[in-house]
Protein backbone atom coordinates (compact mmCIF):
# COMPACT_ATOMS: atom_id res chain seq x y z
CA UNK A 1 0.00 0.00 0.00
CA UNK A 2 2.83 2.18 1.19
CA UNK A 3 4.83 1.37 -2.41
CA UNK A 4 0.98 2.49 -4.37
CA UNK A 5 0.97 5.68 -2.83
CA UNK A 6 -1.73 5.52 -0.05
CA UNK A 7 -1.24 7.89 2.95
CA UNK A 8 -1.68 7.35 6.82
CA UNK A 9 -1.57 3.52 6.42
CA UNK A 10 -0.77 1.72 9.64
CA UNK A 11 -0.59 -2.01 10.33
CA UNK A 12 -1.68 -3.78 13.91
CA UNK A 13 0.55 -6.26 14.65
CA UNK A 14 -1.41 -8.14 18.20
CA UNK A 15 2.47 -9.61 18.77
CA UNK A 16 5.22 -8.92 17.13
CA UNK A 17 6.27 -9.67 14.19
CA UNK A 18 6.85 -13.33 12.91
CA UNK A 19 5.98 -14.04 16.51
CA UNK A 20 3.07 -16.09 15.07
CA UNK A 21 3.16 -19.45 12.79
CA UNK A 22 5.45 -17.28 10.48
CA UNK A 23 9.15 -18.27 12.39
CA UNK A 24 8.22 -21.78 11.45
CA UNK A 25 6.56 -21.47 8.35
CA UNK A 26 8.13 -23.78 5.39
CA UNK A 27 8.48 -20.75 3.08
CA UNK A 28 7.66 -22.53 0.16
CA UNK A 29 8.42 -19.89 -3.13
CA UNK A 30 7.08 -21.50 -6.08
CA UNK A 31 5.43 -20.53 -9.36
CA UNK A 32 4.17 -23.77 -10.36
CA UNK A 33 0.64 -25.54 -9.42
CA UNK A 34 -2.26 -23.11 -10.50
CA UNK A 35 -4.60 -23.27 -13.34
CA UNK A 36 -5.41 -19.18 -12.63
CA UNK A 37 -3.50 -17.20 -14.96
CA UNK A 38 -3.64 -14.07 -12.49
CA UNK A 39 -2.09 -16.60 -9.79
CA UNK A 40 0.40 -17.42 -12.29
CA UNK A 41 1.39 -13.63 -12.78
CA UNK A 42 0.82 -12.93 -8.70
CA UNK A 43 3.29 -16.21 -7.88
CA UNK A 44 5.98 -14.67 -10.53
CA UNK A 45 5.69 -11.43 -9.08
CA UNK A 46 6.48 -12.56 -5.76
CA UNK A 47 9.34 -14.85 -6.73
CA UNK A 48 10.66 -11.41 -8.22
CA UNK A 49 9.62 -9.31 -5.13
CA UNK A 50 12.04 -11.98 -3.01
CA UNK A 51 14.81 -12.74 -4.74
CA UNK A 52 15.41 -9.04 -6.46
CA UNK A 53 13.26 -6.13 -5.16
CA UNK A 54 13.17 -6.66 -1.91
CA UNK A 55 17.22 -6.94 -1.46
CA UNK A 56 17.81 -3.92 -3.88
CA UNK A 57 15.12 -1.08 -1.97
CA UNK A 58 15.46 -2.65 1.56
CA UNK A 59 19.45 -3.87 1.30
CA UNK A 60 17.67 -7.07 3.57
CA UNK A 61 17.65 -10.59 2.05
CA UNK A 62 15.29 -12.67 2.42
CA UNK A 63 16.60 -16.10 2.27
CA UNK A 64 15.46 -16.85 -1.03
CA UNK A 65 17.50 -19.88 -2.54
CA UNK A 66 16.41 -21.62 -5.67
CA UNK A 67 16.87 -25.05 -4.29
CA UNK A 68 14.05 -26.30 -6.95
CA UNK A 69 10.68 -27.41 -6.46
CA UNK A 70 9.22 -31.43 -7.43
CA UNK A 71 5.29 -32.47 -7.62
CA UNK A 72 4.76 -35.75 -7.42
CA UNK A 73 1.89 -37.94 -9.26
CA UNK A 74 1.36 -41.04 -7.85
CA UNK A 75 -1.58 -42.10 -9.58
CA UNK A 76 -3.13 -41.77 -13.32
CA UNK A 77 -5.69 -39.08 -12.08
CA UNK A 78 -2.97 -36.98 -10.67
CA UNK A 79 -0.72 -37.15 -13.65
CA UNK A 80 -3.26 -36.51 -16.18
CA UNK A 81 -4.27 -33.16 -13.68
CA UNK A 82 -0.24 -31.84 -13.40
CA UNK A 83 0.36 -32.66 -16.73
CA UNK A 84 -2.80 -30.29 -18.11
CA UNK A 85 -1.24 -27.47 -15.21
CA UNK A 86 2.06 -28.17 -16.43
CA UNK A 87 0.97 -27.15 -19.92
CA UNK A 88 -0.23 -24.17 -18.78
CA UNK A 89 2.08 -22.91 -16.65
CA UNK A 90 4.49 -23.63 -19.60
CA UNK A 91 2.23 -21.30 -21.55
CA UNK A 92 2.51 -18.90 -19.13
CA UNK A 93 6.44 -18.51 -18.88
CA UNK A 94 6.85 -21.38 -16.11
CA UNK A 95 9.86 -24.02 -16.94
CA UNK A 96 8.17 -27.02 -15.59
CA UNK A 97 10.08 -30.30 -16.91
CA UNK A 98 8.15 -33.76 -16.43
CA UNK A 99 10.74 -36.26 -15.16
CA UNK A 100 11.21 -39.58 -14.72
CA UNK A 101 10.57 -41.41 -10.57
CA UNK A 102 14.35 -42.25 -11.32
CA UNK A 103 15.08 -38.03 -11.22
CA UNK A 104 12.76 -37.68 -8.59
CA UNK A 105 14.74 -39.90 -6.28
CA UNK A 106 18.26 -38.39 -7.74
CA UNK A 107 16.96 -34.90 -7.11
CA UNK A 108 15.22 -35.61 -3.44
CA UNK A 109 17.40 -38.84 -2.20
CA UNK A 110 15.01 -38.99 1.05
CA UNK A 111 12.07 -40.17 -1.25
CA UNK A 112 11.24 -43.55 -2.09
CA UNK A 113 9.51 -43.88 -6.05
CA UNK A 114 7.64 -47.16 -5.47
CA UNK A 115 4.45 -45.22 -6.38
CA UNK A 116 5.78 -42.43 -8.27
CA UNK A 117 4.31 -41.91 -11.73
CA UNK A 118 6.41 -38.68 -12.58
CA UNK A 119 7.72 -35.82 -11.15
CA UNK A 120 7.12 -32.35 -12.15
CA UNK A 121 10.00 -30.12 -11.81
CA UNK A 122 10.61 -26.50 -11.22
CA UNK A 123 14.49 -25.65 -11.17
CA UNK A 124 13.90 -21.73 -10.48
CA UNK A 125 11.65 -22.87 -7.70
CA UNK A 126 12.58 -22.61 -3.69
CA UNK A 127 12.34 -20.80 -0.71
CA UNK A 128 12.71 -18.05 1.42
CA UNK A 129 13.46 -17.58 5.08
CA UNK A 130 10.00 -16.33 6.22
CA UNK A 131 11.58 -14.09 9.03
CA UNK A 132 13.63 -12.46 7.17
CA UNK A 133 11.46 -12.19 4.12
CA UNK A 134 9.13 -10.27 6.87
CA UNK A 135 11.27 -8.21 8.33
CA UNK A 136 12.75 -7.14 4.83
CA UNK A 137 8.98 -6.49 3.56
CA UNK A 138 8.67 -4.18 7.16
CA UNK A 139 11.68 -1.73 6.62
CA UNK A 140 10.50 -1.67 3.02
CA UNK A 141 7.10 -0.14 3.86
CA UNK A 142 8.22 1.91 6.67
CA UNK A 143 10.64 3.60 3.64
CA UNK A 144 7.14 4.37 2.13
CA UNK A 145 6.16 5.77 4.97
CA UNK A 146 4.09 2.57 6.28
CA UNK A 147 3.88 3.05 10.34
CA UNK A 148 3.76 -1.08 11.97
CA UNK A 149 3.12 -0.64 15.48
CA UNK A 150 3.45 -4.30 17.58
CA UNK A 151 1.80 -5.15 20.94
CA UNK A 152 -1.24 -4.19 19.41
CA UNK A 153 -4.14 -6.23 19.86
CA UNK A 154 -7.41 -5.38 17.84
CA UNK A 155 -10.46 -5.02 20.60
CA UNK A 156 -13.15 -4.35 17.89
CA UNK A 157 -13.81 -2.62 14.43
CA UNK A 158 -16.15 0.41 14.26
CA UNK A 159 -18.93 0.60 11.70
CA UNK A 160 -21.81 3.25 10.87
CA UNK A 161 -24.18 1.24 12.37
CA UNK A 162 -24.53 -1.55 14.75
CA UNK A 163 -24.42 -4.80 13.86
CA UNK A 164 -28.02 -5.12 15.13
CA UNK A 165 -29.89 -3.61 12.78
CA UNK A 166 -28.98 -5.68 9.88
CA UNK A 167 -28.58 -2.53 8.05
CA UNK A 168 -25.53 -2.05 5.70
CA UNK A 169 -22.38 -0.57 7.65
CA UNK A 170 -19.70 1.04 6.36
CA UNK A 171 -16.29 0.51 8.16
CA UNK A 172 -15.00 3.50 10.27
CA UNK A 173 -11.83 2.02 11.86
CA UNK A 174 -10.90 -0.19 14.79
CA UNK A 175 -10.18 -0.40 18.09
CA UNK A 176 -7.42 -1.37 19.79
CA UNK A 177 -6.42 -1.88 23.58
CA UNK A 178 -5.00 1.10 25.62
CA UNK A 179 -1.94 -0.05 27.86
CA UNK A 180 -2.05 3.02 30.24
CA UNK A 181 -5.81 2.32 30.76
CA UNK A 182 -7.17 -0.67 29.77
CA UNK A 183 -11.02 0.37 30.57
CA UNK A 184 -10.78 2.88 27.85
CA UNK A 185 -9.57 1.41 24.25
CA UNK A 186 -8.22 3.69 21.55
CA UNK A 187 -10.08 4.12 18.47
CA UNK A 188 -8.11 4.44 15.38
CA UNK A 189 -9.98 6.48 12.54
CA UNK A 190 -10.36 4.99 9.30
CA UNK A 191 -12.30 4.26 5.90
CA UNK A 192 -11.05 1.45 5.31
CA UNK A 193 -9.49 -1.74 7.41
CA UNK A 194 -7.57 -4.71 5.49
CA UNK A 195 -7.92 -7.85 7.35
CA UNK A 196 -4.63 -9.59 7.47
CA UNK A 197 -5.31 -11.76 9.97
CA UNK A 198 -4.53 -14.50 8.68
CA UNK A 199 -5.44 -17.71 10.37
CA UNK A 200 -7.82 -15.65 12.79
CA UNK A 201 -9.29 -13.71 9.65
CA UNK A 202 -12.57 -15.11 9.97
CA UNK A 203 -12.87 -14.49 13.66
CA UNK A 204 -11.76 -10.88 12.89
CA UNK A 205 -14.22 -10.32 9.90
CA UNK A 206 -16.86 -11.32 12.18
CA UNK A 207 -16.11 -7.76 14.14
CA UNK A 208 -17.33 -6.29 11.44
CA UNK A 209 -20.32 -8.36 10.59
CA UNK A 210 -18.18 -9.86 7.69
CA UNK A 211 -18.34 -13.92 6.77
CA UNK A 212 -14.75 -14.92 5.68
CA UNK A 213 -14.99 -18.61 4.78
CA UNK A 214 -11.94 -19.52 6.15
CA UNK A 215 -10.66 -22.25 8.60
CA UNK A 216 -7.33 -23.02 10.18
CA UNK A 217 -6.20 -26.35 9.93
CA UNK A 218 -3.82 -28.39 12.10
CA UNK A 219 -0.58 -28.96 10.76
CA UNK A 220 2.71 -30.23 12.10
CA UNK A 221 6.66 -29.96 11.64
CA UNK A 222 9.72 -31.75 12.72
CA UNK A 223 13.16 -31.02 14.17
CA UNK A 224 15.72 -33.08 13.55
CA UNK A 225 19.30 -33.50 13.91
CA UNK A 226 21.50 -33.60 10.73
CA UNK A 227 20.50 -36.26 8.18
CA UNK A 228 22.85 -38.28 6.31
Amino acid sequence: LGKLGMKDVVLLEQDQLTSGTTWHAAGLMTTYGSLSSASIDMRKYTKKLYSEILTEETGLETGFMDCGFIEVACDKDRLHYFRRVAAFNRFLGIDVDEIAPDQVQEKFPLTTKDDILAGFYVAGDGRVNPTDATMAMAKGARQYGVTLLEGQEVLSVTTTNTLETGALSKVTGATVKNKKDPERPITIHSPVVVNCAGMWARQFGEMAGVVVPNQAAEHYYLITEDMD
